[in-house]
């Protein structure tokens, strides 16, 4: 079950997928007071969004770091301690158990919560096993929840479609936050493993991050608040 006390406009994660710092600047004001989350992702972080992270804190914004970070411990430990310094709400790293821990502890004190991404959205079983996994979707995203479940991970990211199943795992206090969302009659684009958000809110899912649904749509705020009345009306 999803945690009735967020907001439901806190909810809807925005992904920020644009070229440009005046790109995202001009998203984040036609989305305007619609929007309370962001995500900062690969594209803009390296296209140098990074200070928009603090940029958006200070102006009460919240903001999930997509950087899936994996590495040797001490340098996923550096890097989010940097991050911790920005005013980022959510971090993510790849759900290996030694990079889960170096977050976690590297996190400490801080307000920022890792979240670990199980299996990307857009794989599926031919896709780990072309990858050379021996296990399916379903039971390598179980077997890495479980792990971040007893690290002390703060969240995971994960489908929508194994929401309902991972809440077991996750308990009442680990965050599940769900890509791959897509409103009724919107494109999939590259996304496998979908849902629409009235269904992810249903299935168990805290927070949804969705992309081009928005930052594509002829009026972004309007589609903004269609999806957070679904929420809204899924979560009630």
């Amino acid at each position: 079950m999803t945690d009735t006390a967020i907001p439901p406009r806190d909810r809807l994660i925005v992904a920020l997928d644009v070229p440009s710092v005046a790109a995202a600047e001009a998203m984040i004001a036609r989305l305007g007071d619609s929007v309370t989350f962001y995500k900062i992702g690969y594209q803009l972080a390296y296209a140098g969004g990074l200070p928009l992270v603090r940029q958006l804190a200070d102006a009460g914004k919240k903001v999930f770091l997509d950087l899936k970070l994996h590495d040797i411990g001490n340098t996923v430990a550096s890097g989010v301690k940097s991050v911790a310094g920005l005013g980022a709400t959510f971090l993510t790293v790849h759900a290996y158990p030694q990079t889960m821990k170096a977050a976690v502890e590297a996190s400490a004190g801080s307000g920022l919560k890792i979240l670990a991404v199980t299996v990307l959205t857009s794989y599926d079983e031919t896709d780990l096993q072309a990858a050379g996994y021996r296990l399916g979707v379903s039971d390598l995203v179980w077997h890495r929840a479980e792990q971040a479940r007893a690290l002390g991970v703060d969240g995971l990211v994960c489908s929508a479609e194994e929401a309902a199943s991972l809440r077991p795992i996750a308990g009442a206090d680990m965050r599940l936050v769900t890509p791959g969302i897509r409103p009724a009659g919107s494109d999939v684009g590259d996304q496998k493993r979908i849902m629409t958000p009235g269904r992810a809110i249903a299935a168990g899912a805290d927070y949804l991050v969705v992309g081009r649904p928005v930052i594509a749509a002829a009026d972004p705020k309007a589609t903004a608040e269609a999806i957070v009345a679904e929420i809204q009306q899924a979560a009630n």
